[in-house]
């Protein structure tokens, strides 16, 4: 929510600069580097014809189709001969842009969208963001947008392993995550409370380890004993279902990066394989959430099935990366266990910590024999970093700093900023259940990656950055797509968008409200954001002109001004609103927002002094 205090004679300038400024505004997220507007618009119908110059550029072409067929309800014929009125998909241009760089050109007359194949997915992506309904008529205004990303690595991750989703489910998210332009898609697919991908070699995986009998009910906090809902909750995907994921990913240029926990977070593998520990079982897939003491052994046959299992891994997700988490490890154990005690002494190492070290460096060794590459939380910095591990840096930034001052490569993904599991307003009893502070869109917005800490040079090291949607609360597809979007929409600008380009006021104003209606479209649940207040004082009477201006298009506002509860039986808001004679005492306005698609927003209030 904005309050806005103004004096009644600037009102109508301020809604003629702010409509003015909404027309003249390309509605595009993530913000493109380069716009210049033409004059008049093309039309689309079910004869424009799509040329598709070279074999990417017919894939992009199907892509198109798909998109165009999912909002509209048809897709266009597909050849490869130029013509009038065609939108032109053009992989083979001899000026050739960087990766995921595209130009694209839109005149009365064409539409031509050139880069790599990359580059030209994502023109398709701006075009159909351009696209305007006027009835049956669909027309996209004249443009010239010449865009390139900030960061190569624009990554957002699920937590699949405390709740399971079905595939349907994560293609719905992979398809907003394809039209934001993000590529990395971080599967975190094994955790304390379960295990979701079969293992051929180790079936106890799946018959086990990815079902618990029960899960706790409320905040961590909230019920001491805990106390469960007594439902068995759990779930995998088969392997051909993971590599159904993967392709789908791929062709909306989306990297899927798998991670598999170690030597942590291992309490559902232990309790199907107890050999794996330090003799601490007996070992049960858990119901509740926390740092759990249960970890690997760093014995021979850990090692052995880890391998095993990163051998199918890797058979499944073409990725460079995996992803060995490495975080959130407590060493009680191995400080009990003579195995651990001794491979310290034979290794030469100081402690426990180095112990970590030299475990996720074994680990290492064999993904990079394997021609893969280590990414791991920040925590892997700890006892010494394995030569060519990539650095997640979410326990603030200072990991990210000290692992880029190491010259190792870094994703930033500090919890304050990109953990999106937490709440999204600071009245908490307003939101559904979250962990943790609260996380508006704002301050999701305002990131920038790139610490001052660092020089220019080290800032390099800095590939991107990600958004971690963890799930110990999130059970449901709705409560899912609530807490990802529109702060995933904000994620998307902070990767794509140089900041001297980024402006929060016209994100959330101008380009806001069309993302929107296409989650609208698309049948996809977001948070509705507060409305804009404007609180216009009127010195004659004493009294204040409230005027509420909801993000989202033809809603309807309902409200009271004397604090109590709002529902669709109080007033509907059809205008500015004078308040009452108070006497000089405080209001309090509570308002809720109802889309046209009947969603309904949490209730609001705003103080009224």
């Amino acid at each position: 929510m904005k309050k806005k205090i103004i004096p009644v004679l600037c009102l109508l300038l301020l809604n003629t600069i702010s409509f003015a400024q909404q027309a003249d505004e390309v509605s595009i997220i993530p913000k493109p580097a380069s716009v210049e507007k033409g004059i008049g618009s093309f039309i689309i119908s079910k004869r424009t014809n799509i040329v598709a110059k070279g074999a990417d550029a017919e894939k992009v072409a199907g892509m198109f189709n798909y998109f165009l067929n999912k909002k509209y309800g048809f897709v266009l014929k597909v050849n490869n001969t130029v013509t009038n009125g065609a939108i032109v998909l053009n992989t083979t241009s001899r000026v050739k842009l960087p990766d995921e760089a595209y130009q694209l050109k839109v005149t009365n007359h064409s539409i031509n969208i050139s880069g790599e194949r990359s580059g030209v997915f994502y023109g398709v992506q701006s075009l159909l963001q351009l696209i305007h309904k006027n009835g049956r008529q669909l027309s996209v205004p004249a443009v010239t947008i010449n865009d390139a990303p900030n960061f190569a690595y624009r990554g957002l991750m699920l937590d699949v392993g405390r709740h399971f989703f079905e595939v349907d489910e994560i293609k719905k998210i992979l398809d907003v995550m394809a039209s934001l332009k993000l590529n990395r898609f971080h599967w975190h697919l094994t955790d304390d409370q379960g295990w979701r991908l079969e293992i051929k070699k180790y079936p106890k995986l799946t018959s086990i380890s990815a079902w618990r009998d029960s899960t706790t009910i409320g905040g961590y906090n909230e019920f001491k004993p805990f106390i469960y809902d007594g439902q068995r909750s759990g779930g995998f995907y088969t392997q051909d279902q993971a590599r159904e994921v993967v392709k789908y990913a791929a062709e909306r240029n989306i990297v899927v990066i798998p991670e598999i926990e170690m030597p942590g977070h291992s309490t559902a593998v232990l309790a199907a394989y107890p050999e794996l520990g330090n003799g601490t079982g007996p070992y049960k897939v858990p119901g509740y959430w926390g740092v759990l003491h249960t970890i690997y052994s760093p014995g021979e046959q850990t090692f052995k099935f880890l391998e095993d299992v990163l051998t199918e891994v890797m058979a499944i997700f073409p990725s460079k990366y995996i992803h060995i988490g490495g975080d959130e490890v407590p060493k009680d154990e191995w400080k009990n266990s003579p195995l651990a005690q001794q491979l310290i002494k034979d290794n030469h190492l100081k402690d426990e910590n180095e112990l970590q070290s030299w475990f996720i460096g074994r680990i290492e060794k064999f993904l990079n024999k394997n021609g893969r590459n280590l990414i791991g939380w920040d925590e892997i910095l700890e006892g010494g970093l394995s030569p060519n591990a990539t650095v997640m840096s979410w326990r603030g930034e200072q990991g990210g700093i000290d692992a880029a001052k190491l010259g190792h490569n870094v994703i930033m993904s500090p919890g304050a900023y990109m953990y999106i599991n937490r709440a999204q307003a600071k009245d908490k009893a307003t939101e559904p259940l979250a962990m943790g502070d609260f996380l508006p869109l704002n301050v999701v917005y305002n990131y920038n990656p790139r610490p001052a800490a660092l020089t220019p040079d080290q800032q390099k090291y800095i590939l991107g950055v990600q958004a971690n949607m963890w799930t110990e609360y999130v059970a449901t597809d709705n409560k899912l797509e609530y807490m990802l979007f529109p702060r995933v929409a904000a994620l998307a600008e902070v990767g794509w968008t140089k900041p001297e380009n980024k402006d929060y006021k016209s994100f959330t104003e101008n380009r806001l409200p069309d993302f929107f209606k296409n989650m609208d479209q698309t049948g996809i649940n977001y948070r509705i954001l507060e409305a804009d207040i404007v609180i216009n004082d009127n010195a004659q009477t004493g009294r204040k002109t409230i005027m509420i201006i909801p993000f989202v298009a033809d809603s309807k506002v309902y409200y009271t001004v004397d604090g109590h509860k709002t529902d669709n039986t109080a007033n509907l808001y059809i205008g500015p609103i004078l308040t009452p004679y108070t006497n000089g005492r405080p209001l309090t306005l509570k308002y809720i927002i109802v889309t046209a698609g009947n969603r309904v927003s949490n209730e609001f209030s705003v103080d009224i002094k």
